[in-house]
């Protein structure tokens, strides 16, 4: 039993990754699931697609690899993240669709909370912002809105949970009730500091205490599955991009990874210690082990990977993703062109969801090959206003470092170009990974370790290898005229 099974639950599909005794990836199996937009700002999952396209991905996987449950050691689970469940507690079936981390739908109880003065307590205990995004307010509307929920809440006879806790609940057939702390710490509902559910933020949203899952650290024990042929135990859960971060071996103060999907999530680990963000970045939990909080700042791009569809499915300059970068390698040097890809808004550290996508320095010369370097460069300048902002809060004597190397992942660190501009913006390395598996891989290694297969922290840091390393080639005055140039369209799309 040298096998690790890695669950990632995602946005739009189901993955299940198998790695062997030296955590390498022996086989892969993914199902996609529907999205439903019921009104304008709502998304939601059906439960049992969640559930069962990642029961039958976990199955697909060992048949795949000509392998059995009773191959494998332990199950480790990674998750997007705030998405909001409510079921019963006998029968197991859930009371409303999930809410999707991308639904509006609360944004007017976030303002009236704002407004009422609570952002200030909410952001001392959890970390985050009075958000949509988070899970609480998700949960409140559920409670408000669905016949006698409360009520049943109240009584005993409903349990809430992140994707992570309803899997769990299902794999164990309802005997666990149990998440992690990095996905308590994205719900709006837990004490970071405390570690422990806030009683003071659960009463303001009028939500029963009892209906939330016991917190656990990452690697620890979450039940055993019968549902695979043979009795498998769950021994690791991380939501996707702290495991993304475990994945890069980020395990020490002052390191950071940032991961190119459809968005871009950044965080910088900060270790023991939880930094009050005045850049309005978000506080968060990294990873719990053995009971040991290491903290991070974390920074959410909303349009990353995103502004490469648009070129392809909005303008229809481009038939595949992958003709972009060649694009951008036929610039013309001598144009600045700059795209504000601001088509939901600006995340990080701007937090203006109102802003749409703008364009700058267009002239009759301005064609595909622009604007493809535009959109790739538009991650770069993202990136580094989240860097500033994370430097900002946490200094570098507060770090003990003089430069922060950034590790990459996602389907956008697969380009040289992209990641070269983002080296020469930064002025900073950037390091691509050999693992690009590196979510499923930080889940397996958190199994893995609890299981004995794999080695401890220590010893999995100092396995982690580059595939690549970028490191600045752009003069300093040429670097910083252009990150000018981008805060100068950032500040005139915001002004409109």
């Amino acid at each position: 039993m040298t096998h690790i099974l890695a669950l990632d639950q995602g946005t739009t599909s189901s993955r299940a990754i198998l790695f062997d005794g030296q955590m390498q990836v022996v086989a892969v199996a993914q199902q996609e699931f529907a999205q439903h937009f019921p009104a304008s700002g709502w998304v939601e999952h059906v439960p049992d697609d969640l559930w069962q396209s990642t029961l039958e991905s976990a199955h697909a996987v060992l048949t795949q690899a000509g392998l059995g449950a009773r191959d494998v050691a332990a199950i480790g689970i990674t998750n997007q993240r705030e998405t909001t469940l409510v079921w019963d507690v006998e029968t197991g079936q859930p009371i409303h669709n999930a809410i999707v981390w991308q639904d509006r739908r609360t944004a007017d109880v976030c303002a009236a909370l704002r407004t009422a003065g609570h952002e200030p307590m909410i952001t001392a205990r959890t970390g985050l912002l009075l958000d949509p995004y988070f899970s609480g307010t998700k949960l409140k509307w559920i409670l408000d809105h669905v016949a006698g929920a409360r009520a049943r809440a109240k009584a005993g006879k409903l349990r809430f949970g992140t994707v992570d806790s309803y899997l769990i609940w299902k794999l164990t057939g309802g005997r666990s009730h149990l998440t992690d702390a990095t996905n308590a710490a994205r719900t709006l509902l837990y004490d970071i500091r405390k570690g422990r559910w806030s009683q003071t933020i659960c009463d303001l949203l009028d939500i029963p205490v009892e209906m939330l899952p016991e917190v656990r650290d990452c690697a620890s024990d979450f039940g055993v599955t019968d549902l695979l042929g043979a009795p498998v135990p769950i021994l690791g859960v991380a939501g996707d991009q702290q495991a993304a971060a475990m994945g890069q071996a980020c395990f020490r103060p002052g390191m950071m990874k940032s991961t190119y999907g459809t968005g871009c999530f950044a965080l910088l680990n900060t270790g023991g210690t939880m930094v009050a963000s005045q850049n309005r970045l978000l506080s968060t939990i990294a990873c719990q082990l053995d009971g040991q909080v290491s903290y991070a700042l974390e920074g959410s791009i909303f349009i990353a990977g995103a502004v490469v569809q648009w070129l392809r499915d909005g303008l229809g300059i481009i038939a595949d993703a992958a003709e972009v970068q060649g694009l951008a390698m036929r610039a013309d040097p001598a144009q600045d062109v700059t795209l504000v890809p601001a088509f939901t808004g600006l995340g990080a550290p701007y937090w203006r969801p109102d802003c749409r996508g703008a364009i700058y320095g267009l002239t009759r010369n301005s064609g595909p090959p622009e604007l493809s370097r535009a959109a790739l460069e538009s991650v770069g300048f993202q990136t580094r206003d989240l860097l500033e902002a994370m430097q900002a809060d946490w200094p570098v004597a507060a770090r003990g470092a003089d430069q922060t190397t950034l590790r990459v992942d996602g389907g956008m660190a697969a380009s040289d170009w992209t990641m070269q501009f983002l080296a020469d913006i930064l002025g900073a390395p950037v390091d691509r990974p050999k693992v690009l598996e590196t979510t499923a891989l930080g889940v397996a290694w958190l199994a893995g370790m609890r299981a004995g297969v794999y080695p401890d922290q220590a010893e999995f840091a100092a396995t982690w290898a580059a595939e690549a390393r970028f490191t600045p080639t752009m003069a300093e005055p040429a670097r910083e005229a252009r990150y000018a140039r981008w805060r100068a369209a950032v500040a005139a799309t915001m002004s409109v």
